[in-house]
């Protein structure tokens, strides 16, 4: 199989796969029961409202309307198609009329910095330290990074976020305990208010990189130890090379591609791969909005980072399929 051949195969699985999963969450909502439209009357007539029958009725019209459920089920899929091809993903229910896509707008950039650094460097980490440790397994120092990875895996991100609050905000007072940056703080580029955002997200920061590093570092260092007793690498022993080269080139490089795997997977699940620790910290992330969307029923909010979460792993995974052959030389574009 050729180079065109393979790369327009892999963008049709991608296309495949967008339309499969967006296709989905237009359908699970609406065989669930739940309704958006009787979630706001409720909310309406909670607060002592009172509609006649004809006004009432206008406004579920016009609620259909804005949410797209009006007319029959294939009129709403083609409604939400078009939707979707314009970026018009509708009001947000709690801050109506605000559009969804400006509200994840204005939450993505938090949370693209906070875990995409995060996840960068978690990754570097476990890979050179899991590598290295799984290599001289013998030695006290890989024994104990092991079992401190051991340790910090097990422990949720948010509950490690809760300590770190604990400690450093109220037993120690060093860092803030929550938050994106400082109450009346205006946010420009200015190296003051990049420090003051880069201040407050060294505690979540920290958390998110120490669990991530602990399961990294075990995964890593099981490849090692593995690598290490391939009949390649003893070979390499036997004619004596370099430790560092048989270390870089045989070990690391070839117990890298289920890393990279991982690798792509979490940067694609950086839409909702924190909400717990961001309402921990009350982080002014996608985390944050999805779970003020979820106790309150957004309905077209929930959908609109369910999609943006869509297109950003399988964009991840058809850009790693594109650069597997230049990490594992076993694979090749045919």
């Amino acid at each position: 199989m050729g180079l065109p051949v393979y790369i327009i195969s892999r963008i049709m699985n991608y296309l495949l796969v967008i339309f499969v999963a967006v296709t989905l969450c237009f359908v699970i909502p609406r065989v669930t029961g739940s309704s958006p439209i009787e979630t706001v009357i409720n909310r309406l007539t909670a607060y002592g409202e009172y509609y006649d029958p004809i006004t009432l009725q206008g406004i579920i019209e016009s609620l259909k309307e804005l949410y797209g459920l009006k007319g029959s089920l294939w009129e709403q899929y083609i409604t939400f198609l078009k939707r979707l091809f314009t970026l018009d993903l509708g009001p947000s229910l709690t801050e109506f009329p605000t559009p969804v896509s400006v509200l994840i707008n204005r939450s993505l950039p938090w949370t693209i910095g906070l875990l995409s650094i995060t996840t960068l460097i978690s990754w570097l980490f476990a890979i050179f330290i899991g590598g290295i440790a799984g290599y001289f397994e013998e030695s006290k120092i890989a024994k104990f990074l092991t079992g401190f990875s051991i340790v910090v895996h097990n422990i949720p991100y948010y509950i490690l976020g809760l300590c770190f609050i604990l400690l450093f905000s109220y037993l120690i007072p060093l860092f803030p305990a929550g938050g994106g940056y400082s109450v009346g703080t205006e946010l420009t580029f200015s190296i003051r208010s990049i420090l003051d955002v880069l201040y407050h997200a060294i505690l979540p920061a920290l958390s998110l990189i120490i669990v991530s590093y602990g399961g990294g570092f075990i995964i890593m260092r099981g490849l090692s130890i593995t690598t290490k007793n391939e009949e390649y690498t003893k070979f390499a022993e036997i004619m004596h090379l370099n430790k560092n080269t048989i270390l870089y080139k045989y070990i690391i490089r070839n117990s890298l591609l289920p890393q990279v795997t991982g690798l792509a997977i979490s940067l694609g699940n950086i839409f909702t791969g924190s909400l717990a620790l961001e309402v921990v910290f009350s982080y002014p992330g996608l985390g944050s909005l999805l779970y003020r969307a979820l106790i309150t029923s957004d309905y077209n909010l929930i959908m609109g980072i369910t999609i943006y979460s869509i297109f950003a792993i399988t964009t991840s995974l058809l850009i790693l399929d594109f650069i597997y052959p230049f990490i594992d030389p076993r694979i090749r574009y045919r």
